[in-house]
This record gives C-alpha cells, sequence and structure tokens, in this order.
C-alpha cells in the first residue's frame, strides 16, 4: 500500500495572500452583486412559496461545519430527499441534480443555468468561511465515504469555485478529490485567478456550474 502524502499545507504568507485576495476581490463582487441577488430572491418568492435561501450545512476547512448561503433553487424543505438520491457502493459516485430534476422550480433553472445561485455565498467568502477558490465544501454525508488520504483536501480552505468545476465537474469522489488535492499542492495567487477567469468561461458556455 502507498503511503499516505503529507497534507498540502499553505504557509502563513500565502494564507495571508489568499485572504486578502478574498477579502478584496470577494467584497466589490459582493457589492456589484447584490442588487442582482435581491432580484433574484423577489424572483424565487414569486415563483413558490418557501424562503429565498437555502442554507445548509457543509464542511469546510479542517472539517469544520458552517452554514452555507444559496439561493433556494428547489421546492422548499426538498433536501429531505437528498439522502436518498446520494447512493454509495464500491465506488462512490456524487449525485447531480439534473436540469429536469422535478423538485427544481422554475426559477431555480434559470438560477442554476447561470450559476446565480451561488452568489450569495460571497457573504461566507468575506466572513472567512471560504475562499474564493478552493475545493468545493463537502456535505457531511459524504465525508464518512472519504478515505484518510482523501480527508487532506479539507487542509485548504474550501472555495466557491476550483479546479474540479473548470475540468467539468467530474462526478466521481475519487476523480474530484484528486483535482482537489492537485489545486491545494500547486497553490498560487496565479492559480487561483487563472481559475476564476476559466469559471466565467464555464458558466457563460454552460460547460458546468461553480
Amino acid at each position: 500500500m502507498d503511503a499516505i502524502q503529507e497534507p498540502p499545507r499553505l504557509t502563513a504568507r500565502q494564507r495571508a495572500v489568499k485572504r486578502a485576495f478574498d477579502l478584496i476581490v470577494g467584497s466589490l463582487l459582493l457589492i456589484i452583486s447584490t442588487p442582482l441577488m435581491a432580484a433574484c430572491a423577489l424572483a424565487i418568492k414569486l415563483d413558490s412559496p418557501g424562503p429565498a435561501f437555502y442554507v445548509p450545512t457543509r464542511l469546510g476547512e479542517g472539517r469544520r461545519p458552517f452554514r452555507m448561503i444559496k439561493l433556494r433553487t428547489m421546492i422548499d424543505e426538498a433536501d429531505r430527499t437528498e439522502a436518498q438520491l446520494i447512493f454509495a457502493t464500491e465506488h462512490i459516485v456524487m449525485f447531480d441534480k439534473p436540469a429536469a430534476d422535478p423538485r427544481v422550480t422554475r426559477v431555480g433553472r434559470f438560477l442554476r443555468r447561470w450559476s446565480l445561485d451561488e452568489l450569495p455565498q460571497l457573504i461566507n467568502v468575506v466572513k472567512g468561511q471560504m475562499s474564493l477558490v478552493g475545493p468545493r465544501p463537502e456535505m457531511p454525508m459524504l465525508e464518512v465515504y472519504y478515505s484518510a488520504e482523501q480527508r487532506q483536501r479539507f487542509a485548504a480552505p474550501q472555495g466557491l469555485t476550483g479546479w474540479w468545476q473548470v475540468h467539468g465537474r467530474p462526478q466521481d469522489i475519487a476523480r474530484k478529490v484528486e483535482l482537489d488535492l492537485q489545486y491545494a499542492r500547486r497553490y498560487s495567487l496565479w492559480l487561483d485567478v487563472g481559475i476564476l477567469i476559466k469559471t466565467i468561461g464555464a458558466v457563460v458556455n454552460h460547460r458546468g456550474a461553480i
């Protein structure tokens, strides 16, 4: 059996640069996008009963749980069936919600198409719970399937977008974590900038939402 590699660790300087970048760019994006988020929230309220925002628990850096903020794209309390739609075999496969999912609302389909439902996570970024770029915050119910080496992905700040998203969002957990670890082990500010630029292209061309 191969030895488990040392977990990726950002140096103190890298962490400070990443946080400064997140705070400056994240705050600007939050200010710019607030009117758009407000319009989306109003559309959600007019389209279906329930709150405008969906605030699930996710695992951040160090596997610390936090409340991630999203615009609601499904019928209210749709997450009660989430566990039934995630299955485990010898090869764990993530559940990717299809456009035809009957739980997705009319406005929700539009928001997902353009990744607008993810915009409120800029609040999580500014608060320091997330980074603009990094491994995607995981659902607690999936983390139990991770191996010790795969859990190393939590050694880096979890992000709004990342290496996984700009590589087509593969739904196999092993491949997803492999991409997460690749990012964490080669982190640089310029890599973050490049991923953000590629994310814009992926969203515009619908090659994978953030």
